[in-house]
């Protein structure tokens, strides 16, 4: 999967185009992505992205960086041999892309707004 567009709200992936929080699985994009408590990411948030057994998820924090990893999702995810980078939106789908070319099993759980 390649994205080939993100700005705020709006993200282009393959050659569909999504308006909500998506995860990018290497099979399948899952839209409408929704997190128990918001803008805090939690464990039980990812059941998708641990059932792809991924070497490393890239957290989209959002256009504005405001959604939060809880320190017991990080740890929870290392505990599972996962590597969780976080970033802004938009430099998580640049490292998304450029991470795609080396592992084969890297997945996104991106937030597209604020």
């Amino acid at each position: 999967m390649q994205i080939a567009d993100y700005e705020f709200g709006r993200i282009a992936i393959d050659d569909k185009t999504y308006t909500s929080d998506v995860i990018i699985l290497p099979e399948q994009v899952i839209d409408h992505w929704r997190r128990k408590q918001g803008h805090n990411l939690d464990i039980t948030d990812l059941d998708d992205i641990l059932q792809a057994k991924p070497d490393i998820l890239i957290v989209g924090t959002g256009y504005y960086g405001r959604m939060q990893v809880a320190d017991e999702t990080r740890q929870y995810l290392q505990q599972q041999g996962i590597k969780v980078h976080q970033a802004k939106t938009s430099d998580a789908v640049a490292e998304f892309n450029a991470l795609q070319k080396e592992c084969a099993r890297i997945v996104a759980a991106l937030h597209l707004t604020c």
